[in-house]
């Protein structure tokens, strides 16, 4: 019994690792994005988001009245929302904000995520 275990304790151990690995790497591929991503998520915010917060991020379109969107550059309200709440509700919508998960990368939510900070008034 204890041969059979060490023969599939060392494939198990090897595996574990390759994921933390990859896992690590593409954490920091994500934490390191570039200038481009900028561009790209003011490209995505004017195209996603701008409908209902507006192109100043303050909510105050027609459409951003009519269903109560938040006013991003809020200080305080910056100031106590978490990137990881920002990513969640960018992927997976909130009320009445639709989801965006199918429709943009983790890559392109985290650039979004960095884009509304960059709101704060």
């Amino acid at each position: 019994m204890k041969e059979g275990l060490k023969l599939w304790l060392a494939p198990a151990v090897a595996l574990v690792l390759i994921i933390c690995i990859a896992y690590q790497t593409k954490t920091e591929a994500r934490a390191n994005s570039s200038a481009p991503a900028a561009v790209d998520a003011k490209a995505s915010f004017e195209g996603k988001c701008a409908k209902c917060h507006g192109k100043d991020g303050r909510g105050k379109t027609i459409r951003g009245k009519l269903v109560h969107a938040r006013d991003l550059t809020d200080a305080s309200w910056q100031n106590n929302v978490t990137d990881e709440r920002l990513f969640n509700s960018i992927s997976n919508g909130k009320r009445k904000m639709p989801d965006f998960k199918k429709s943009l990368s983790e890559e392109q939510i985290d650039a979004l995520v960095a884009y509304v900070r960059h709101l704060k008034k």
